[in-house]
């Protein structure tokens, strides 16, 4: 692998937005709800403010100017030369938010405008300037002004001040760059040489971020993708100045392989200057979940910025910013875990995150990205999952029964908006039913914009009542809070990708809305052109076409499919064509699988897993199998199995050990976990893994037929075939984990002896297909 050419050091560059947020913030963390507008009110109420000045206004001023070595830059909201005034726009939602707007928050915007009000006058040589602060209520439509006037050397001044406090931090970021950037020019692979197929991945990934094009790479389990990508992307930062690399993942399993392939580095490498953050998500972080997240209510809000400091040089010390590291240092600054790794993500060279921190609605990691300009590179293990991910990140719904459930626990006030909400709802329900047929699932032609509104002034009014009462904490009420908003913002963008539908509540009477996208490809598009470079790796990227367009990847993105390291002679693979799995032949099958099992177990006693279609089709057979077969030892997958529990399953799985462990495919042990060596000898999986069919999939699978090209498939081949093969080929792929491994798969129902499955196999396994079985539906 080349090496990366040598470059100059970076300048020093900060946006006026983060210059302030580091320098300006002080007092307490205060994240309490308020009526926050979503981001299309935002813009379309900076677009009133400005339409409401004179014909000389000036908007979206791109302002930059320099202290030292430090150069600031940004765009200023508006100004108007005919006043001599600067503007900086907040939205909101609501007086009573602006009534009880925190006084840091206010003194941050304050540090803005006058960041930005230097910048012009140093452009424009001005003597003086009057701020404002401009906050237009989305709702009212009415603006409320602050305004101050400055001379151009208090001004100075504060920009000043302001430098000088982010330059020395700044100075030792700088250091640390050139430092890193040093040491991964030269950084040296891991291990003694690479596993069959690990070189090609590397080179692969290593070309693509020279290229700034993304990669779709298909490689077999077991070959050590994570470090195979890891090492060449980090190798490619000097040479491609890249800022961050963001490791993202589906599961807590794949933030595992990935902290440990930076331990693997750091045992190579010792003194290696590599900050590595491992983000985790807010309920598993949170110290005092009882509480509200600001000063009134949590005493590790308090005074979280003027603590903040000192919690950040203290986590320099820790070579790899994990959970428990930064949790030990939080605590012992007395600041809030949670929020302290989020702003860890600042300093970091590589974050390891879940996939919604960078493609979800309000993505931490991709506002960053776009309000510093950085470059990033992507890196997102068992990509297989992202299209499921990305579409129920850009889902949302809203419970009718859990509305009308609120009333007898909320106050007064809230009664009125919320029986005007019930009031459209059952409306709504009665107008979907004058076909004659009774509450059931039903597609809306059109978003229902009655009870749209409805909601959005439903969560208003919950939004104002939290900013009065700022320390409550009902959780059901802030669950349905989270679910309007989210709603809200997913009618801004409601298309032909998603459906609006309204399926049948717990008690049959009311209804689920739910805005269920389809195709995340309009979502993902901009996502992907904000990266410099990203790669997609996973065992199961078959069919290529299905992923690239229902994901939104560019037509010049890169596909590798890696070479197996293993050979046919590891792996025995017998196919059940004698057993149907199918919903009709259910009952019929669950003695001849229980038989099945028992026999390979007789044969070669060890440790074996059984994967299954639903927890109910694994209880019916775990219980034929122990009722016919009580001595040999079996274990079984429960259902919301706590992160113990799930170790302790696979604790089961020993080596030397004997037994089977019951699970469901495409859960919590069918992808991502290790069990090499006799750890695990064989596996059986019943069922081709199809999603149910239900009118939902269905409506799924129609709109795709019109949608998706016919280069991709049909829509039962992207809505059922597809998923379901990756669910199988994922499992199967649990017991291969090594070129010394030797094992066994029962592939069990007829459909997998088509052509059309085995199409979608690893080559490796070298399946010959039957044409006489090759429907798959």
């Amino acid at each position: 692998m080349e090496l990366p050419a040598e470059q100059e050091p970076l300048p020093l560059t900060v946006a006026v937005r983060a210059l302030c947020a580091f320098t300006a913030k002080a007092g307490d963390l205060d994240v309490r709800f308020t009526p926050a507008p979503t981001a299309l009110e935002g813009i379309e109420g900076h677009a009133v403010v400005a339409s409401r000045r004179g014909t000389g206004y000036q908007k979206e001023i791109a302002l930059s100017g320099r202290h030292g070595e430090l150069l600031v830059r940004g765009r200023a909201d508006g100004f108007d030369p005919d006043k001599g005034r600067l503007e900086e726009i907040k939205t909101h939602r609501g007086a009573s938010a602006l009534a009880r707007q925190p006084a840091n928050h206010r003194a941050l915007h304050w540090a803005q405008a006058m960041v930005y009000g230097w910048l012009l006058c140093a452009r424009d040589g001005l003597e003086q300037l009057e701020l404002a602060l401009v906050y237009y209520d989305i709702g009212s439509r009415q603006e409320t002004v602050f305004t101050q006037t400055l001379d151009a050397e208090a001004l100075r001044l504060h920009f000043v001040q302001r430098c000088d406090a982010y330059i020395a931090w700044a100075r030792l970021e700088q250091a640390h760059r050139r430092t890193r950037d040093a040491a991964l020019a030269v950084l040296r692979f891991p291990h003694a040489d690479f596993r069959t197929g690990q070189r090609p991945l590397a080179e692969a990934v290593f070309k693509v971020a020279r290229a700034g094009r993304p990669l779709m790479a298909q490689a077999p389990t077991g070959i050590g993708k994570t470090i195979g990508t890891v090492f060449p992307l980090l190798r490619a930062m000097p040479g491609q100045q890249i800022d961050r690399v963001f490791f993202l993942t589906a599961k807590t399993s794949g933030r595992a392989l990935a902290l440990d392939a930076v331990a693997t580095l750091r045992r190579a490498e010792p003194d290696l200057p590599l900050r590595a953050l491992e983000l985790v998500a807010r309920e598993k972080a949170c110290e005092h979940p009882d509480k509200a997240c600001h000063g009134e209510s949590c005493p590790l809000a308090e005074g979280f910025y003027d603590r903040l400091p000192a919690a950040r040089e203290a986590v320099l010390a820790v070579p790899v910013w994990h959970r428990e590291g930064v949790r030990r240092v939080a605590l012992a600054h007395s600041v809030c875990p949670y929020y302290l790794g989020q702003e860890l993500a600042h300093w970091s060279d590589l974050v390891i995150g879940d996939y919604n921190h960078f493609f979800d609605l309000s993505a931490m990691l991709h506002a960053l990205t776009q309000l510093n300009g950085w470059r990033v590179a992507l890196l997102l293990d068992e990509a297989h999952n992202l299209v499921d991910r990305a579409r129920l990140m850009h889902t949302g719904e809203l419970d009718q029964l859990s509305v009308r459930g609120l009333r007898h626990t909320v106050p007064k006030a809230l009664h009125k908006p919320l029986d005007k909400l019930n009031r459209v709802w059952k409306a709504l329900n009665a107008s979907e039913s004058n076909d004659g047929a009774d509450n059931t699932y039903r597609v809306l032609p059109t978003l229902p914009e009655e009870l749209m509104t409805a909601v959005q002034q439903a969560a208003t009014a919950v939004l104002d009542h939290l900013a009065v009462y700022p320390t409550t904490v009902d959780a059901a009420l802030q669950g349905f809070l989270f679910d309007a908003l989210h709603l809200g913002k997913l009618a801004e963008s409601f298309g032909a990708h998603s459906l609006c539908d309204l399926t049948p509540s717990r008690d049959g009477r009311t209804s689920v809305l739910c805005l269920r996208n389809v195709v995340p490809a309009p979502f993902l598009g901009p996502r992907w052109a904000v990266a410099h470079t990203a790669t997609l790796f996973s065992a199961t990227l078959q069919p290529l076409a299905f992923h690239r367009e229902l994901l939104g990847l560019p037509e010049q993105t890169a596909w590798i499919d890696v070479e197996s390291p293993f050979e046919r002679r590891q792996l025995d693979i017998h196919i059940a064509r004698d057993i149907s799995t199918r919903w009709q032949h259910r009952d019929a099958s669950v003695a001849p699988i229980a038989a099945l099992i028992a026999a390979q177990y007789t044969e070669r006693p060890g440790n074996y897993l059984a994967f299954f279609s639903s927890f109910d089709y694994l209880d019916r057979v775990a219980v034929a199998f122990e009722a016919a077969h009580p001595d040999m030892p079996v274990w079984r997958q429960s259902r919301r199995m706590s992160e113990p529990e799930q170790a302790a399953f696979l604790a089961r799985f020993a080596a030397g050990g004997r037994g089977v462990g019951f699970a469901v495919l495409g859960g919590a042990f069918a992808e991502g976990i290790d069990l090499p060596g006799d750890r695990l000898i064989g596996a059986f999986i019943a069922t081709l893994g199809l999603p149910q069919v239900n009118p939902v999939n269905e409506q799924i699978r129609r709109r795709l037929d019109a949608l998706v090209s016919r280069d991709t498939g049909s829509g039962f081949d992207c809505a059922y075939l597809f998923p379901g093969v990756q669910k199988v080929v994922q499992a199967a792929g649990r017991v291969i984990r090594t070129p010394e491994d030797r094992g066994v798969v029962h592939l069990i129902d007829d459909r997998f002896a088509g052509a059309q499955v085995q199409a979608l196999m690893p080559r490796w396994w070298g399946l010959e297909s039957e044409p006489a079985a090759d429907s798959a539906e």
